[in-house]
């Protein structure tokens, strides 16, 4: 009995994958010869599969011996798809990934606060978010998450991470990191409510600002704008951009701030899979002080355009140590039932034609923090790299 039933759903996947496959060839979008609608070897191959998939799932559903959440095969399945065939960050997300992660470029959410990507098979904290959870309890740049509640991570975890790790306020999360040249270590937080400040300015140095910007997101450029307004009205001397431990975000709010910097060009471009060019251009005034940038290994993405633009353009100097190197550009396609798609769609290029993918941008002063300033909260005196961003302003005054 429990044969025919399966061989029965079998037959009914078969038919369902018959009319679809028909469907396709009727009315899908490809080129008629001679009045004849052709199929190509690949689509009729990628048919074949599909109907085979989904005799898989019936099977599976009928005879395995206990219940089978099917949303989640059927997401398992969309994931595997999109992973086995692309670049790392390229990501198919279920309903409850894709809103964590929409939720990270507005104004808040709960978590721990930190940044990830894969890299290397793992998954490495790109930067904690300034004063959250993670940066409390030590965690930074260059360390990698090897377990979360006692579960194994790699790269392909990546949207499980983000959602153990992420959630309502007042979880408790246990990690298990990994720090390259000092081995595991555990780490127990509580995951609170993520408030975004992305920017932060001051005068230091009596006469010199200080703008610090965390990552790239809805409201930056603007706050950006604001900031360093309220500095030139101080009638302040030079500039520190401090981009460090900044892992990117909208490249639209990257673009506002470099504006500002680098004069008239233009400040990235990108090339797609059919080599279209898209370009983002400034405006001709730019900033008439000194400037110093300054960078390290969790400088990524937007904020690697934002220093690639000044270092190409001279319109500044950059100081610390070299970036992460993300040169690929993302969009984020809702899927319109909860799900999306998070699918890398060009590689963008500085202004003098480089891609810093897996490279990035060696800065111009090489100066890396001393081990013992790394895991601290440093003040403006006993920071190294804002103290020699000051020298070079200086110098130029």
């Amino acid at each position: 009995m429990k044969k025919n039933v399966s061989l029965r759903n079998a037959i009914i996947a078969v038919v369902v994958t018959n009319i679809i496959a028909v469907a396709v060839i009727l009315y899908a979008p490809i080129p008629f010869i001679g009045g004849m609608r052709l199929v190509t070897g690949q689509e009729y191959d990628f048919l074949q599969k599909f109907g085979k998939m989904i005799m898989v799932k019936s099977i599976v559903e009928d005879r395995y011996v206990d219940k089978i959440d099917t949303q989640k095969m059927i997401d398992g399945a969309l994931r595997g798809m999109v992973s086995n065939a692309t670049d790392i960050y390229t990501q198919y997300m279920d309903e409850k990934e894709f809103k964590e992660w929409t939720t990270q470029t507005k104004g808040s959410y709960a978590g721990i606060g930190v940044y990830i990507e894969p890299k290397d098979g793992r998954i490495m904290v790109v930067s904690p978010i300034e004063d959250g959870p993670a940066q409390r309890a030590g965690i930074k740049s260059g360390d990698y998450i090897i377990k979360i509640n006692g579960e194994e991570m790699t790269s392909d975890d990546m949207n499980k991470a983000v959602t153990l790790m992420t959630g309502k306020e007042g979880k408790k999360i246990n990690l298990i990191i990994y720090r390259p040249n000092v081995g595991n270590k555990e780490i127990n937080l509580v995951t609170e409510k993520i408030v975004f400040k992305t920017v932060k300015s001051k005068v230091i140095n009596n006469n010199i600002g200080y703008i610090r910007i965390t990552q790239f997101t809805e409201t930056t450029g603007d706050d950006f704008n604001k900031a360093l307004d309220e500095l030139l009205k101080k009638q302040v001397k030079g500039l520190v951009l401090d981009l460090r431990d900044n892992p990117g975000g909208l490249l639209t709010e990257c673009v506002k701030v470099a504006d500002r910097l680098v004069g008239e060009g233009t400040i990235v471009y990108t090339i797609d899979n059919r080599n279209q060019r898209e370009e983002w251009t400034s405006r001709p005034d730019k900033l008439n002080i000194p400037l110093c940038v300054l960078v390290n290994e969790g400088t990524a993405s937007a904020s690697e355009i934002v220093s690639g633009a000044v270092r190409d353009y001279k319109a500044g100097t950059l100081i610390g140590t070299k970036t992460f190197g993300k040169g690929l550009v993302q969009d984020l396609i809702d899927l319109r039932d909860g799900t999306g798609i998070k699918v890398t769609i060009a590689r963008y290029y500085t202004p003098s034609g480089e891609c810093i993918q897996g490279k990035g941008i060696t800065p111009n002063i090489v100066l890396p923090l001393p081990e013992k300033d790394k895991d601290r909260e440093l003040k403006v005196e006993e920071d190294i790299q804002i103290q020699k961003a000051i020298e070079v302003i200086k110098s130029k005054l």
